[in-house]
């Protein structure tokens, strides 16, 4: 059973998902809302295996929540435009539904999901390595080394107690391999929160690096620094 996430502000989008995800077995959905912050804090705290994202929303459109998603669920777009279709492949998009859907379309991506191994093989959980390719070369960096990671057009600098790394890879993607100690802390960073040694509200402090704290992932954050202090 796959658990699924829809975003959509228009009511009647959503009813159609709904009713669609319904006549198959293989999904339950666990989570249907119009407010994008709702969606954002339910997936800061649970995982989803599948969520329907529309672009065209109020507060937050689809592609700042594609970019701000701490977790990595596969995921298909619902839109009434087509101008962001090539932007979202960047983020790992499975497909691009145009509205109004029809059930053929529908069934179509969802086997599309399926073809993509929605149930991934914990290959890297518990890995104490990041695998990357720098300079063409395969590298392995040890997660514990690691300060924090930096987006930077769509590269991303990796940061370490030895050097900074530059590849060529997403924040949602690089998420799958790293352990529990990292977090999200803003649109652009990740960071390794086992090497804070200090926490306001606006920053962290690893390293004497300043890797700042966005409102969106303050909470969550703040919380997580916590339960690690408990262990």
């Amino acid at each position: 059973m796959l658990k699924v996430g829809i975003i959509d502000d228009e009511v009647l989008a959503r009813k159609v998902l709904e009713d669609y995800c319904a006549k198959l077995d293989k999904l339950e959905v666990v989570l249907s809302t119009g407010n994008p912050l709702e969606f954002v804090n339910f997936t800061q705290q649970n995982d989803l295996d599948l969520i329907f994202l529309d672009i065209e929303m109020p507060e937050l459109n689809g592609m700042e929540i594609l970019r701000s998603m701490i977790r990595s669920p596969k995921v298909i777009l619902t839109t009434a435009y087509s101008e962001y279709a090539l932007e979202s492949y960047d983020y790992g998009v499975v497909d691009y539904l145009l509205k109004p859907i029809k059930i053929e379309r529908f069934l179509k991506a969802i086997n599309k999901v399926s073809a993509s191994e929605i149930v991934q093989p914990e290959k890297h959980r518990g890995s104490e390595e990041l695998q990357i390719k720098h300079d063409g070369m395969p590298v392995n960096i040890s997660l514990k080394s690691i300060l924090y990671i930096q987006s930077f057009g769509n590269y991303l600098k990796v940061f370490t107690d030895a050097r900074m790394y530059l590849i060529s890879e997403t924040l949602i993607n690089i998420t799958a391999q790293l352990s529990k100690s990292f977090q999200r802390t803003h649109k652009s960073y990740i960071a390794n929160l086992d090497r804070v040694t200090k926490a306001t509200r606006t920053h962290l402090l690893i390293e004497n690096n300043k890797v700042p704290i966005s409102a969106m992932y303050k909470v969550s954050v703040l919380e997580k620094l916590e339960a690690l202090e408990k262990r």
